[in-house]
């Protein structure tokens, strides 16, 4: 008993950053255009974190365009400013994605 419940944990540690803000992702509409790993309307999630990987700032560039919108980085479409998103939810939307591989 007590192994099966040090293997749960620790696969639950292991699991946990991948699904740790997709509900914040999903309650702030971010799921209706991207997805973890695959292209919606715009680039995957994981697709984004290779992207930016290892570049410094790249927390506080993803979140602003989390808050602000952008465009001409994944191509034509525009991402639209997401004005229910506020500051630290954007910084923390930012984090979850640069830890998906």
């Amino acid at each position: 008993m007590k192994r099966t419940l040090i293997t749960l944990a620790m696969t639950l540690a292991v699991a946990a950053p991948a699904f740790a803000d997709q509900a914040l992702a999903t309650a702030k509409n971010c799921m209706a255009c991207h997805a973890v790993d695959k292209k919606l309307v715009g680039p995957s999630f994981k697709d984004v974190a290779g992207k930016y990987a290892g570049k410094a700032g790249a927390v506080d560039t993803l979140a602003g365009k989390i808050v602000k919108g952008g465009s001409g980085v994944w191509g034509p479409v525009p991402m639209p400013a997401n004005a229910q998103v506020n500051d630290a939810e954007a910084k923390k939307l930012a984090e979850w994605v640069l830890t998906l591989k």
